[in-house]
Order: structure tokens, then sequence, then C-alpha cells
């Protein structure tokens, strides 16, 4: 009668994300926003405000160029000219500028020439993609051949083109200003994951770069295990990717990707062999039953083999302590050369995991010396890097490439490493990339931290006012949002908005994202109609500015339509859905992530309203698109096989629904780690299913693992550690053990009452939660008191209609039945049943149970009647 639940049914909703906290940065010309929002009352103010939001802009800009001038003239390399002018692509002649590997030194061989380049099979198409102007990128494994195939196919077709090649993601805005003033321009960006992320290469960017008149490409290069890292998003709760990882995915979607096998084919072989006559080719081409061509003339293979080797005792295990520091630094997000002092202090546990002194490690410098030392004169496995601070190191990038591909896109390097490296950061950028990384990962205590660090370095850097200031705030704002601490998340966003405002004005993309941030924090905070209101606003400005089909309309569209099911109000939610996926299946194909998403949510919906076989029909769906197109282990499958379980399990196929969690547990187990926030929330749900089938005894052993780890990892008042709370209390109540259940309601709602408020809907379910336990135990009149006090709430802020106020009377109708007040829980049940009945249909399984309830207490009335009238009879004696 009491069985007000508050279990976690989904593992993860990703949806199209509440905001991108990746905000764009400079104005949208790509899109032609030119349209002035203006706010006021009386005409001379309005204009007045106007003119002075005008200069505060006009001023910003100029700094903002300013700054990029300065910032194109202190790069060295391949981007200016001694003349102080950029180059044109024909005065690159060495290919080492722009990125490509050094070659191995043989004897006889040309060392300051590069080898000679073996066609490629894709070169073709890549030239023709050159010819025809935009967004190209080559894709492949380390020393595949990328750059050198990039590089040779740039000089053919682009010969006068200025070259724009800047040197790292602090000069890109400034380079993307000195190609937009051009109209001829290669964009050259090496390692293209160096210039993603916060502050990074960003959708808008790049149609402002190749819109427009003239001839503008842009040329990248992407490892594909940093592809894979970038494009598998870890399990964000509530939203998908709404970090830079956002940014970053719409960012790869506007290139023409093409693959550069690592491994020729028989057709570039016979290509290689028509080049014998360089000995680095030759050379190459006895090992081709082995590696790539271009991977063993960088020298790859060679260099993987000395580093396993290195391990062994007495060779040089210090060395290689040192060089796996450096690759976990790099998989971790640190892309700075990296301080020799740090690979000091981390390479010491790296050593003692594989036996310490027992390895008889050589000295320190014997160990640096190694490590540094060129091999064929050519890549050594740490590269010294000049200019760095603190003699910093590059390592080959190969052996990073190796690892991540070993250990997959969502594999963690060790929290007390990245501790360690947070000290040594000296730099915004690399700050963001870890804060970037650890959030992905769920790790949100060590994201915080490294956000806590960005912000004061982007002000130090850029001013509070500059775009990448903002966006690191705003990253720290969502991180504190999935820390549960919804009141300083709140005052992040608020404090973002209004900078944005001011200096970027009301309808600039990055204002709309802070609206958004803000909306979502609002919903948070159970503050709904405010949130609803936030939404909308944003929703109506995106449609005026950027149109009914643009992503970030979509995006507002799906929004709106979440909180309008959190608010009860079903049927708009799923009309809202349903429109909303028409767009996305017309614009963006059946099989984008962002149609996948729409119809995981419209599915959601629908299982809310009581279409079960529907929604479980869209959910199957979902699940075999993304099996085929992401595999069986991406995140969003794992999502799509959680969520098919929920309605499973709300179909009464408890052993199914249970056999989908224990899979979806061992993947998450396996790929995420034992406590990453999506592993916790599938015990959790699997814990509910086991509840439900009768096992108490092992569903609140899951419940205490999993509240343990929240405990620990979260802290005491987080939401999710509370949901734990209140779902043991719930396996407590059924096993009978009333008074510890009482014991942990009381302590939820407590908390709920100081961190989230009063009527906040956490509070709510907690005060109805406690009312039942009190049932139970007889304290009726307690009982009562609560669920009367929960209901005004109810009826206050969520309306009359809404599903958790007809929850509150259903319970309360059961209170004054079992105080034998037969009378008003009939007409509390009565009028329960007449609005479910309207509003979610005749066979909605709680209008199923609002029937039930009301024949119980007609039923009972009948039993008391017939006591009443019923004479006595007597007992005749013999």
């Amino acid at each position: 009668m009491f069985g007000v639940r508050w279990q976690e049914r989904r593992l993860l909703i990703v949806v199209i994300g509440l905001a991108a906290a990746g905000a764009v940065s400079g104005v949208l010309v790509a899109f032609k926003v030119t349209v002035p929002w203006i706010l006021g009352a009386a005409a001379v103010v309005v204009a007045v405000a106007t003119v002075v939001s005008g200069l505060v802009q006009e001023r910003y800009k100029r700094t903002v160029a300013r700054q990029d001038e300065v910032t194109l003239k202190l790069q060295d390399g391949a981007l200016v000219l001694p003349s102080g002018r950029l180059p044109r692509v024909s005065d690159v002649t060495d290919p080492l500028q722009l990125g490509v590997h050094p070659a191995i030194s043989l004897p006889g061989s040309p060392d300051t020439e590069p080898p000679a380049y073996v066609p490629r099979d894709v070169d073709d198409e890549v030239r023709e993609a050159l010819a025809g102007g935009g967004f190209v990128l080559l894709v492949g494994d380390s020393t595949a051949g990328k750059s050198r195939t990039a590089y040779e196919a740039v000089r053919a077709t682009l010969p006068d083109h200025v070259l724009v090649a800047p040197h790292d993601r602090a000069a890109l805005p400034a380079a993307i200003e000195s190609c937009v003033r051009v109209q001829r321009v290669v964009l050259w960006l090496s390692d293209l994951e160096h210039y993603l992320g916060p502050g990074g290469l960003t959708r808008e960017q790049i149609a402002r770069i190749t819109g427009g008149s003239g001839h503008r490409v842009i040329v990248a290069t992407l490892r594909s295990a940093e592809q894979a890292r970038l494009t598998s998003p870890a399990a964000d709760p509530d939203d998908a990717m709404r970090a830079a990882g956002r940014q970053i995915r719409e960012a790869l979607e506007q290139a023409y990707a093409i693959r550069l096998p690592r491994i020729f084919s028989r057709t570039e072989l016979e290509r290689a062999q028509a080049r014998e006559w360089d000995a680095r080719i030759s050379s190459a081409l006895e090992h081709a039953d082995e590696c790539g061509i271009a991977e063993y003339l960088a020298s790859g293979p060679e260099l993987q083999r000395l580093f396993a080797d290195a391990w062994d005792v007495g060779v040089n295990p210090r060395g290689a302590a040192l060089v796996a520091a450096a690759i976990d630094c790099r998989r971790a997000g640190y892309t700075s050369p990296l301080p020799r002092t740090l690979l000091a202090e981390l390479h010491t546990a790296y050593l003692d995991s594989r036996g310490g002194h027992r390895l008889q490690p050589e000295s320190m410098q014997e160990a640096w010396d190694w490590a540094t030392q060129p091999r064929r004169a050519t890549t050594a496995l740490l590269s010294l890097v000049s200019g760095a601070a603190d003699d910093g190191v590059d390592v080959f990038d190969y052996l990073v490439d190796v690892q991540q591909q070993a250990d997959g896109p969502l594999a963690q390097v060790a929290t007390s490493v990245i501790e360690v490296m947070l000290a040594h950061v000296g730099n915004p950028e690399d700050a963001d990339q870890i804060g970037l990384t650890t959030y992905r990962q769920g790790r949100y205590p060590l994201a915080e931290q490294a956000y806590r660090m960005a912000y004061p370095l982007h002000q130090q850097t850029h001013g509070n006012d500059a775009p990448i200031t903002l966006t690191s705030r705003n990253n720290l704002a969502l991180v504190l949002d999935e820390l549960g601490r919804l009141q300083e998340s709140e005052a992040e966003h608020r404090a973002v908005l209004e900078m944005r405002r001011r200096v970027l004005g009301e309808e600039h993309p990055d204002t709309l994202t802070s609206r958004s941030n803000l909306a979502g924090v609002l919903r948070a905070l159970g503050r709904l109609q405010e949130s609803e209101a936030e939404h909308r606003a944003v929703l109506e400005m995106r449609r005026r500015v950027l149109g009914e089909e643009h992503p970030d309309t979509l995006t507002s569209r799906n929004n709106l339509a979440l909180m309008l099911r959190a608010l009860g109000r079903l049927q708009e939610s799923e009309a809202e859905h349903r429109a909303e996926l028409e767009v996305c299946r017309r614009v963006l194909g059946e099989e984008h992530p962002s149609t996948l998403i729409s119809r995981s949510n419209l599915a959601l919906v629908l299982g809310e309203r009581g279409w079960l076989e529907e929604a479980e029909a869209e959910f199957r769906a979902v699940l075999e698109m993304r099996r085929r197109v992401l595999g069986e282990e991406h995140p969003s499958t794992l999502t799509s096989r959680n969520n098919l379980a929920g309605v499973l399990g709300e179909r009464g196929w408890l052993e199914e629904a249970e056999a989908e969690l224990r899979a979806v547990l061992e993947v998450c187990r396996r790929v995420l780690g034992e406590e990453h926030p999506s592993t916790l929330i599938s015990r959790s749900n699997l814990a509910g299913v086991l509840d439900e089938q009768g096992w108490l005894e092992e569903a609140e052993a899951e419940h205490r693992a999993v509240l343990e780890m929240r405990r620990r990892v979260l802290g005491e008042e987080h939401p999710s550690t509370l949901i734990s709370r209140n779902n043991l209390a719930g396996v407590l109540h059924k096993l009978g053990r009333l008074e510890e259940a009482e014991a942990e309601h009381r302590a939820v709602l407590e908390v709920c009452r100081r961190v989230l408020g009063e009527e906040h809907p956490s509070t709510l379910i907690s005060r109805s939660n406690l009312a039942g336990v009190l049932g139970e135990r007889g304290w009726l009149e307690e009982a009562e008191a609560e669920l009367r006090a929960v209901l005004e709430v109810c009826r206050r802020v969520l309306g009359e209609e809404h599903p958790s106020t007809l929850t509150s009377r259903s319970n309360l109708a059961g209170v004054l039945g079992e105080r034998g007040w037969l009378e008003e829980a009939e007409a509390e049940h009565r009028a329960v049943l007449e609005m479910r009945r309207r509003v979610l249909g005749e066979e909605r399984p709680e209008t199923l149970t609002g029937r039930n309830n009301l024949t119980t207490v007609l039923r009972h009335q009948e039993l008391q009647k017939e006591t009443e009238v019923r004479p006595t009879q007597s007992v005749e004696k013999e």
C-alpha cells in the first residue's frame, strides 16, 4: 500500500545533452546571425544599453584580435617565415616541419633528405578532396604515413596556397583569424587531438574557414586510437557528452575522413619496389611482412620492442618506467612537453609495480640517457623539446598508440598518477584536457581538481571575460552538478551567463548554452517551472536565429520534451519527442547518434504512458543499430541494453531483465571499472530486479555495496548516495526490519531537506517512503500527517494531475482505509481513479492499481456493513 519506490531504472538515459559545455567561440558567421536582441521598457534606455553593449563587445573583439596577432608572431616552426610573412605551401620543403616522423638513417642514405615518397592508394582521393576544398582528415595508426601523404598531396595540389600551421591549441584562434583573411589558404593541423576540446576547433570555426569566397582547406591527421577515444564517450548521467565532448564530435563530423592503412597494399608495395634505389625503402621492404613501410621508416616496431625488453632484470627498467609514466600522462590528457621532474616523481610507482629493486634498475642519469637516445639517428622513446620548461620531453606517439589500442579507448590512468600530474600542470590547456578526460570517465572529483586549476590559469592568461575562460568556468559548474553540489553549480552557471550576456549578447550560441545549462541545474534542484521557462526561452531564440532543423534547436526541443516528462505532461512530451525525431531522421539519417537518442527518449515516454510493447520495440530497434554501428561494448549500446531491461521488468519478464542487467554489469566492470558511475547504476538496477523477484538478501547486499562505494567516491550528501540509502531502506522494509528501515528513511529525509529543500521531489518521495514504514509499524496518525503534508506540496508545486500527486492521494487513501475511515478512503480512490483514466488511459498499470484499491475499499465497506447488520446468533444447549 505504501510502495512508493525511489529506484534507478535506467543505466544511463543518453539524451542529446542539456547543453554542450565546450562552448563555441566567436559569432556564428556560418549561420549569418545578425538579428540584435534588445530587452527593455523605454526606447531611450534600450538605445543607450544597446550602444554600451556594442562598445563593450567591439572593445572585446579588438582586444582578442591584438592577442591573436601577438600569439601568431610568437609561434615558431613553419608558421612564419624569417621575413615575417606566412609561407606558401611550396616554401616548406622539409616535411619534418609539418609533423612527419624522422626516418631511419642507413649507410648510403641522404640523412638531410626525407625518404622517397611511396604513392599510396588513397592519393587520388586525397588530392580530389583538397581540390574541392573543405575539411580533409586523414585517419590511421601512428606511423601509417598520414602526415607524409597529406604533405605530398598539398604540395602537388595547392602549392600557391598560404600555409597556416599553428604550433598548439593556444595559437588556434590566431591561425583561424589569419585563414579567414586570405582567399587561398591551407590550415594544417597535424595530430588533430591537440586542437580539439576546450578552446579548440569548433563546428562554427570550421564553417568560418571553409565557407565564403575563395578556396580554403583544413588538412588534419588523427591517430585511430585517438579517434576511438574521442568518439567513445563514457556514460554521463542524464546527458550525452555535454562537456567539450559534444564539441569534439561535431567538429569531427564536419570532416571528410580518409582512412590510411598502416600495412601497405600489394600495389603500394609494388610502387615501393620501384624506389629501392633509396636504401631506406629497400630495407623497409625486407620487413614488409611484419609492419608497414612508413612504420618501419619511423622505427615504430623497433622502439616498441626496445621499450618492452627494457623491463628485464638489469636492462633498463628505470628508463622503461620513465617511458611508461610518459605514456600514461599523454593518455590522461597532458599534451604539453612533459617536465622531467614530473616523470621522475611518477616513475617510481611504475618501477615498483614491476618488481622495484629486484629488477636491478640503473641510475637515474643512465635511465634518462637511454630513454632520450635517438635510435638509428632518428626517433627516441622520449624526445627532448627545444625551449620547453624543465627540459620537457615528448613521448613517441607510436608507444602511446600501442597502449591505447591494447587497453581500449575508455581505459583509465591511476588516480594517484593524475593527482601528481595536476601538481605539475603549468598551463590551462593541459588542465582542461585532464579535466575533460576524467569527466568523461565519470571521475568527477579529479575533474573538479583539474577545472579548478584551469579556470584561474585562463583568467591570468586571457582575462575574466574571454570565451575560453568562461568555457572553463562553465565546465567547472557542470562537474559541480555531477558531484551533487547543485547550489554551487547554479551560482557558477549564473555568473557565466551574466558575463556571456554582457560580452557576447543575448542570442549568442554560448549565451544560450549557459541558459540551457542553468535550466538543467534548476531541474535537478526541483524548480521545474523555472526550468521549463528557461528551456522554452532558449528554444524560441534558437528557432529564430538558427532555424528549425539546426542541431542546437533539436537539442532544445529534446530538453523541453524531457522537462515536460518530469512535469508529468506525458502527452506533450511524447508529441515533442516525435516531432524532434522526425526532423532528426530526415536531416541526420536513421542511424545518426542524435536520431537514436531521440528514439530512445521517445521509448521512455511510451513506457511511462503504459505502452510497454511499443516502448520495447523502440528499445530493441535502437539496440540493434547501436550494436551494428558502435559495437557490443560501446557505452551507448550498454545504455540500450539497460533500457530494454527496464521495460522487460515492467512487463513482468523479470528473469530476462535480470539476464540483461547482469550482462551489462559485467561489461561495465571490465570496460569502465568497478567504481564508475555507470557500473554503480547498473548494480543498483540489478539489485532492484532481485528485489522484485523476492531475492531480498541478495538485493540488500548489492545495495549496501553500491552505497559504500558512492559514499567513498561521491560523498554522503550526493543525490546518488541518497538514492542508494533509500533503496536499501526499501529492502529493509520488505525484510520486515522496520526499525532499521525507518532510521534510514529519516536520515535520508534530513539530508534531502537540508541539501535540496522542503519542496524538492526527492524530499517528497523520502517523506512518503517514511510514511509507508510508519504505517507498517502501526503509527497511522503520524503516517497520515506525513502523507497529507506531501500531498499539499505536490498539489501546489506539481499540479493536481501529476503522477506524483495522484500517488500521494492514493497512499493517503490507503492510510485512511487502515484507520477505518472507509468513506473518505473510497472518495480519494475514486478521484484518483477518474484522473488516471482520463490522463493515462484505462489499461495503464497505475489505473488498474487504482481500480484494485477501490475494489478493496468497497469490499471492506461491505464486510463492515454485514458485521453491523447481522444479528447475534444464540447457541442452543442440550
